[in-house]
């Protein structure tokens, strides 16, 4: 028989109080979820260990600001989970006589006609535009409590799936745990980082691969000389590796930018670890003559083993409206993400679209059996 993987162990978090404990355990009773309960109890206890640790008052106000500020986010983005969504992210300070404002509406209108919701940070500028052309209805805000500049506008100001954070940690956090796709337009210091934020986590496997286009004036030049310097410093400089350009792609118009962001989806679906295995599911199967093709030209990212096609695994149970889904099996080395994204380009010209896509799902609400699917990072 051969070995069993090694499955990550649990050990207890306590308070190092049996009778705290003793009543953290009984508060906790009435959730039967097993793991779930678990993590409330470690919730708790960190909570009790940190008057333990003497912690300041200026600590502890972080904490709790941030802990009530996701909670709220979390309750008001669930409803809303089985829906593809895209992060819009440009300048405040654009009018709308600006060309990328245009630009930035039509995008917006384009993909909720797509069936997608658009996210911005719910200002002026890009921001506003991205909702004009959703609607209110396909739109979220995430807005930010600033001394200046950053009132919620008029298109999402009174709607319910507007969210005011205190912290932009939070605020980045949530942009790329609820949305599947990162637009950049023109902007400043916040876009920038906002973009490399999403770059580096696809980079590092902290996310989930998504599309991440920079989305170009026809008429002008903005993202190129930043493109430029990623191939002649970054690349060439050996800080990031050639496969790391599919990380990203450029759009230049609104319709391009779109049907970038839907092709990714097209076979490609998501993915998830169970153990020390990559399952990815797709839209729908792919031809046997790909699974050889692709085993070959993904070897390098290959920890020994084939890419293997089949159902969902036994440890996948807690996923039931994701069963019926195709899966490909493979032992990724958890390396090399540039070519992941190659992976996945190569999957969808391999495969064709189906009719209705499945919807997404949330993969930090999954019981992950095993190793855990990765998450995004707190910037």
């Amino acid at each position: 028989m051969s070995p069993q993987p090694s499955r990550r162990m649990f050990h207890p978090y306590t308070t190092h109080n049996q009778l705290a404990d003793s009543q953290i355990a009984q508060l906790l009773k009435p959730f039967k979820d097993e793991q779930d309960r678990r993590l409330l109890t470690e919730l708790v206890v960190s909570a009790y260990r940190l008057g333990q640790d003497g912690s300041t008052t200026g600590d502890l106000k972080i904490l709790n600001a941030a802990l009530k500020e996701l909670r709220y986010a979390f309750k008001v983005f669930r409803p809303y989970r089985h829906l593809h969504k895209v992060a819009m992210f440009g300048s405040a300070r654009l009018p709308n006589t600006h060309p990328a404002y245009a630009m930035a509406r039509a995008f917006g209108r384009l993909m909720a006609e797509a069936g997608w919701m658009v996210i911005t940070g719910a200002a002026s500028g890009i921001m506003r535009a991205g909702h004009e052309g959703a609607g209110p209805t396909a739109s979220f805000g995430l807005n930010i409590r600033l001394p200046f500049e950053q009132e919620a506008n008029q298109v999402i100001a009174q709607d319910a799936k507007l969210i005011n954070c205190k912290y932009f940690f939070t605020r980045k956090l949530l942009f790329i745990k609820e949305s599947h796709a990162t637009a950049l337009f023109p902007g400043g210091f916040g876009t920038l980082d906002e973009g490399f934020e999403s770059l580096t986590l696809v980079q590092t496997g902290k996310s989930d691969p998504r599309p991440i286009i920079f989305i170009e004036h026809p008429k002008r030049t903005f993202w190129k000389p930043l493109l430029k310097f990623f191939d002649n410093q970054l690349v060439k400089g050996g800080m990031i590796s050639p496969s790391e350009r599919a990380i990203y792609e450029v759009a230049y118009s609104a319709e391009q930018a779109m049907q970038k962001i839907l092709k990714f989806y097209t076979v490609y679906h998501s993915l998830r670890y169970v153990d020390h295995r990559m399952v990815m599911r797709l839209q729908q199967a792919l031809p046997e003559r790909a699974l050889a093709e692709l085993s070959r030209q993904f070897a390098d990212i290959l920890d020994g083993g084939l890419i293997q096609q089949g159902k969902a695994l036994p440890e996948e149970s807690d996923e039931p409206l994701l069963a019926r889904l195709p899966r490909l099996v493979l032992p990724f080395n958890r390396k090399n993400y540039g070519r992941l994204s190659e992976l996945i380009h190569r999957i969808n010209e391999l495969g064709s679209a189906p009719a209705r896509p499945t919807p997404p799902t949330d993969s930090s609400v999954l019981k992950s059996a095993g190793t855990p699917t990765p998450g995004p990072s707190v910037p």
